[in-house]
């Protein structure tokens, strides 16, 4: 885990390998709204364009739009598993894991996403708005919500705080 320096407004921490370009800003963007330079580089090296420079690229370019939702579900980052090995049953949560709550099912991938935020809080309004959303999918699918839908009381990863994600 890394300690950074903190730029709130513009999602940029001191990263030397994810360097914030000068007026350029990284809050969230997207269909899986990336947020923060040290993910926005390594998804725009993944996806074959400058994200550190051109962050707006995730809200007019559809297609990169897209590519970056892929990437971040698709894509484990460090301590955090890929949210797809979650909802697939392909991982296997570690002693400490279980330990933290994040036991496999659906709250795991909130965790991931925006853990820090939401998570481990007790019942809130965004947690509850992304499980309506998810039932709402599984219901017009057919198929089953699974167990664990949310992550009321799961520890986020890292400790709940910033740590780079690559």
């Amino acid at each position: 885990m890394n300690n950074f320096t903190l730029n709130p407004t513009s999602f940029c921490a001191s990263d030397p390998n994810n360097p914030c370009a000068p007026g350029k800003q990284y809050f969230g963007r997207g269909p899986i709204q990336l947020s923060w330079n040290f993910n926005y580089g390594p998804c725009g090296r993944a996806i074959g364009v400058d994200l550190l420079n051109n962050p707006d690229l995730l809200t007019s370019d559809p297609t990169i739009s897209f590519k970056s939702a892929f990437w971040f579900w698709m894509t484990a980052q460090s301590p955090k598993p890929s949210c797809h090995s979650v909802i697939i049953g392909a991982r296997s949560p570690s002693s400490s894991d279980q330990a933290a709550g994040r036991v496999p099912g659906y709250g795991v991938t909130t965790n991931i996403s925006n853990g820090g935020v939401e998570c481990g809080k007790g019942r809130n309004p965004e947690v509850e708005d992304r499980i309506g959303f998810y039932k709402r999918y599984c219901d017009m699918l057919g198929i089953s919500y699974g167990n664990n839908l949310d992550c009321y009381n799961q520890r986020p990863f890292g400790n709940g705080v910033l740590v780079n994600s690559m």
